[in-house]
């Protein structure tokens, strides 16, 4: 009788588990037993993306989903799974009836930036997503269902959001002349945006501490207890933060501990959660904009800044209509209080001569008093004749109404700035106009556009790289399934599978190595390490590519008594990288030279390419994140432009530094990377370059694999057998246990995700008993992260392996236990 087939969807954990549980029995999909070979394929992907996914089947579209979903389906989680999509979905269903007729017709359908409310950090919020579905193809050729593939848009939706809504705001103050019309305008639309019960500017009064509310906006119409107030009113806590500078998020009034004792106040007000931002100028609390609600709230980063942001405005509109209002009133005497505003500001009479111009003006124009004033505006700044801020100025000349614009300039020593400029009217047919300087805001504006961009560059790299494996993966597959194969065919057949297999492996590695990297969880296992034998790994690692490229190699090691203190997998790694990468863009038949040299106290390893080559532009950010030199439409190097990005990140992590430069385009390459090195004594500098001899290989291990999965357990066997190792397989942790009390193996090769009990207590039974107190302890495992590594090391193992389990590195691993004398 045939062994039962094992699928990633057959695992112990999240929505695995689901599935493997769930009675489908009672669903149309029938048991899972008797699930075609296609919808199996479709689920085992499904569930081994890290991106949110579903997937309707057959023509009730019977649902399915991954745990990455799950945040997304909120209440509906519990009973989502095998439903039809027409029930699960009815709110809707109407409205997606043509779409997904669309989709199954064999056409994909894109929803852009969709609204939900997912909670994922233990409250609820607003997020958007795209959700992309495309036709599930099943075994007769035709529709069989349905794939989705979800993407996260809420920051740049967010992004977008905020950039409109500060251009809205602006607008809306622009013209505004009073002060309290600037705070209730400014007030009731940053209510409206952020869903606010209401929303309070409170300017303190500096005689007397206290702070008063000239306008305040609510959503129900509400009013205040007391238009005057003290901070301490609300808690000492709360003053005190707020005096310091620093905002204040409650999100429940009722339990943060802020407010104990001083409840009185909030019910008086109906505050049930509050932010306040301070506004510090020149040193002092100036005024303080509160947000509030009457039901508890979380208050996010997001909320933070968009209050931040309305504060500064209304606080510079406040103060710009406070200053117009003076000028009104006493243009004649009003001088020296304009040199006193944070903005530039100027006065052009109706033939356009520079009536005045304030200090911070001067500033920004980088001009002096007596450059300007009493000339024509068109002859001192001639450059802004055609510019947006020229054409304003003639504007409001002519039709009388105020109007602003920006505009960018570049100075003499090629500097440039933006400029926001604001014109203003006045009775005597002059204009007052207010600037002031935005570059910093453009720059961030631009940069965010930048990483916006390399960042959509890179999903359609990551699709197009996950995908490309899988087309040979299926045909071999194909092959084998036919059955009808000579020996050289099906070992051709198995090289394609494990070749494509491992470059799918590397992607998602490299992934995973990103992620840690750039959170601050990864942990360098430091120890002295011989850099000579790093260069040597690295080089193998990198040879096969080579020569199949036809590359020349030069390799000039470095001394044998260079070492380093770091982790030795993670040099390996960062100078196989740099290798790597000048192989991909070095053509056929040219030189690569690699050079270690020790130069004083440091390590520089240089690696020169006849490559492609590259501008300075891209080597002042080639370590960065997300990117890539161009390459040929077919992309047949592949690769995600990660490599970099890491060997940065993990050089600086072992105290060395690293860097680009290349003469141009077409002129190659070279990196260099320069770590310390561990001073040593001159007799260990000659003990060390003596060398030592190496051990010969042992006898033949006796070797003991576990794992549930009979498939991959057979498998790993017979590689192992083949090896000249002797092969014990047990599928269950209790009879592993008794199984290794009779053979007392070497080394023991445990899966963690076993039934009944998992690989780490296996591996805590096994090293309390005498006859496997001393064998090697392997644990083999599909979670990589570190805490797993960490986790299995307290269990008792003295290795972790990763799902595929790369047998090279296997293969070494036991050598090494052969090696060491009995």
């Amino acid at each position: 009788m045939a062994p039962p087939s094992h699928t990633g969807f057959d695992s112990d954990d999240g929505m695995r588990m689901r599935i493997r549980r769930h009675d489908w029995s009672r669903t149309p999909l029938g048991p899972r037993e008797s699930w075609p070979p296609a919808l199996r394929t479709a689920v085992d992907m499904m569930l081994h993306s890290a991106f949110p996914m579903f997937m309707a089947w057959g023509p009730d579209l019977t649902f399915l989903y991954n745990d990455a979903y799950v945040p997304l389906l909120g209440q509906k989680h519990g009973r989502a799974l095998g439903e039809r999509f027409s029930g699960l979905w009815a709110e809707v269903w109407q409205e997606m009836v043509p779409l997904i007729d669309r989709a199954l017709s064999g056409k994909p359908v894109y929803f852009e930036d969709m609204p939900m409310t997912v909670n994922r950090r233990g409250y609820p919020e607003r997020a958007t997503f795209t959700f992309s579905h495309s036709p599930l193809i099943g075994e007769d050729g035709q529709v069989a269902g349905l794939f989705c593939t979800v993407m996260e848009t809420t920051r740049r939706v967010a992004a977008e959001r905020r950039a409109a809504f500060e251009l809205t705001v602006s607008d809306a103050l622009r013209p505004l002349a009073s002060s309290e019309e600037v705070i209730a305008t400014a007030s009731a639309l940053l209510g409206g945006e952020l869903q606010a019960g209401r929303v309070v500017y409170a300017e303190m009064n500096a005689s007397t501490e206290r702070f008063s509310v000239p306008r305040w906006w609510a959503r129900d119409g509400r009013t205040m207890s007391q238009p005057s107030f003290s901070l301490d009113e609300f808690g000492p806590a709360v003053g005190a933060a707020l005096r310091a500078g620093d905002v204040v998020r409650i999100h429940d009034t009722a339990r943060d501990v802020r407010t104990m004792g001083y409840r009185s106040a909030y019910i008086a007000d109906q505050i049930g959660s509050m932010l306040v931002v301070p506004l510090v100028k020149s040193n002092r609390l100036t005024a303080c904009l509160g947000i509030d609600c009457p039901q508890p709230r979380h208050w996010t980063d997001e909320d933070v800044q968009l209050a931040r942001d309305v504060a500064e405005r209304t606080w510079a509109a406040t103060e710009t209509a406070r200053a117009q209002a003076e000028l009104r009133a006493e243009r004649d005497r009003s001088r020296h209080l304009f040199d006193t505003i944070a903005e530039g500001f100027a006065v052009f009479d109706a033939d356009w001569n520079i009536v005045e111009m304030n200090a911070e003006g001067l500033r920004l124009c980088r001009t002096t008093a007596e450059e300007v004033i009493g000339r024509n505006h068109w002859e001192v700044f001639p450059h802004t004749v055609d510019m947006d801020a020229g054409r304003m100025y003639r504007e409001v000349m002519r039709t009388r109404v105020a109007s602003a614009a920006i505009y960018s300039h570049t100075f003499a020593d090629g500097q440039r700035i933006w400029t926001e400029v604001r014109a203003y009217p006045m009775q005597d047919g002059s204009i007052a106009s207010f600037f002031r300087d935005i570059t910093d805001r453009k720059l961030a504006e631009e940069k965010l556009m930048e990483a916006d961009r390399r960042k959509d560059e890179f999903l359609a790299m990551l699709a197009h790289e996950l995908r490309n494996p899988l087309a040979p993966i299926s045909a071999a597959a194909e092959l084998l399934r036919l059955g009808r194969l000579d020996e050289a065919r099906l070992r051709q057949s198995s090289n394609i599978i494990g070749r494509q297999v491992r470059h799918m492996t590397r992607l998602v590695d490299d992934l995973l190595d990103v992620s840690r990297v750039t959170r601050g969880l990864i942990t360098l296992e430091r120890a002295r390490v011989g850099m000579r034998g790093v260069v040597q790994e690295a080089v193998e690692q990198v040879k096969p590519a080579m020569d199949a490229r036809h590359q020349k190699l030069s390799v000039h090691l470095p001394p044998s008594w260079a070492v380093v203190e770091g982790d030795k997998a993670r040099l390996v790694q960062v100078v196989a990288n740099v290798l790597g990468n000048a192989t991909k863009y070095t053509p056929e038949d040219r030189a690569i030279d690699l050079r270690a040299e020790a130069r004083g106290g440091l390590l520089v390893i240089s690696v020169r390419d006849e490559g492609i080559g590259m501008d300075r532009e891209l080597t002042d950010r080639v370590f960065d994140l997300f990117t890539q030199a161009e390459r040929s439409s077919d992309r047949s190097q592949g690769g995600l432009g990660l490599g970099l990005a890491l060997v940065r990140n993990l050089v600086e992590l072992q105290g060395g530094s690293v860097g680009c430069s290349s003469p141009g385009l077409g002129k190659g390459s070279t990196f260099v990377i320069t770590l310390p090195l561990l001073e040593m004594e001159e007799s260990e500098r000659e003990t060390a370059a003596a060398g030592t001899p190496s051990t010969a290989h042992g006898a033949a291990l006796k070797v003991l694999v576990v794992d549930d999965n009979v498939d991959a357990a057979e498998t790993l066997g017979l590689l192992l057998a083949a090896y000249g190792h002797e092969v014990v397989i047990e599928h269950e942790p209790l009879r592993a246990i008794e199984r290794a009390r009779s053979v007392a193996p070497d080394v023991c090769l445990l899966d963690i995700g076993l039934p009944g009990m998992d690989g780490r207590e296996l591996a805590r039974r096994l090293r309390a008993l005498p006859e496997t107190a001393a064998s090697v302890l392997v644990a083999v495992t599909g979670y990589g992260q570190q805490q797993d590594r960490e986790q299995a090391f307290e269990a008792g193992f003295q290795h972790h392996l990763v799902k595929p389990v790369d047998f090279d590195t296997l293969a070494r691993l036991l050598d090494g236990v052969r090696a060491v004398p009995c």
